[in-house]
């Protein structure tokens, strides 16, 4: 069991992966991804607002841009080159949201698999564990029919995860083993009746047991860590597509996103 329990674990971590910590370096995926967010971004069906560290906003709708209330005028190259930069920033950015979420569904079905593999009743409590993070996470990106992703949304959630998982996961743990005991005793039972009584052979199908469901929930991750990767390449793409944009528009200089 342990060897499940370090999967669920796991899997629950890759819901905070996105986060930035201290740094706002993203952190997911295989590898460290250096990339810093620097300003935050709210994505709208037809607009783009950036927010920077001084609450002045750059605004693009409509192929116009204001900064801080003021219009930019924009010749036809620039105007291009930004709704070029715009349809990037929307097709990238939420991507971070999705591999959140679809980390905590991994945790979901790794307490599945577990409770399928040994026949024990689900979790009530490390259920609805997984569940609030994945609330907390879809509550943080989207509010109020819009994306929002930035340093704040990182540090966020990041604070987030972090404190709802130190508080609550030993607790949830302590309830699912509770709940579960006399299950646990009936399929242990069970399985050493299955093997004659021989605890060796016992042993190594626990552990081959154990191991199966490990191996499903890990496929699952690796999964999102592949997708993470073209994540990363892509945000350094885009980064340097903001470098290129800045020296066609110089007033873009402070609405940075991305750097590396």
């Amino acid at each position: 069991m342990k060897t499940t329990s370090l999967a669920i674990i796991s899997a629950i971590g890759l819901s905070g992966a996105a986060y930035a910590g201290d740094t706002n370096s993203i952190s997911f995926g295989s590898e460290q991804c250096n990339i810093e967010f620097k300003n935050d971004v709210r994505i709208d069906p037809q607009r783009i607002e950036i927010t920077n560290a001084q609450n002045q906003h750059l605004v693009f709708e409509h192929g116009e841009l204001s900064i801080d209330g003021k219009s930019v005028e924009l010749n036809d190259q620039q105007q291009q080159a930004l709704t070029n930069y715009a349809d990037n920033v929307r097709t990238y950015m939420p991507e971070v949201a999705q591999i959140a979420l679809d980390g905590v569904k991994i945790a979901g079905v790794a307490i599945e698999e577990v409770g399928t593999a040994f026949g024990i009743q689900s979790s009530d409590a490390l259920t609805e564990l997984v569940e609030q993070i994945g609330v907390n996470i879809e509550h943080t990106f989207y509010q109020n029919g819009a994306f929002v992703m930035g340093k704040k949304t990182f540090e966020q959630l990041g604070n987030d995860i972090e404190n709802q998982f130190d508080e609550d996961f030993e607790r949830a743990m302590e309830q699912a083993v509770l709940q579960s005991i006399g299950s646990v005793f009936i399929a242990l039972g069970s399985e050493l009746i299955g093997s004659g009584g021989n605890m060796d052979e016992f042993e190594q199908r626990m552990e081959r047991l154990g191991e199966q469901v490990e191996q499903r929930v890990e496929l699952q991750a690796a999964n999102i860590e592949k997708r993470a990767d073209a994540l990363c390449v892509s945000f350094t793409e885009l980064a340097a597509q903001e470098q290129q944009l800045i020296g066609m528009v110089p007033e873009l200089k402070d609405y940075q996103l991305l750097s590396n």
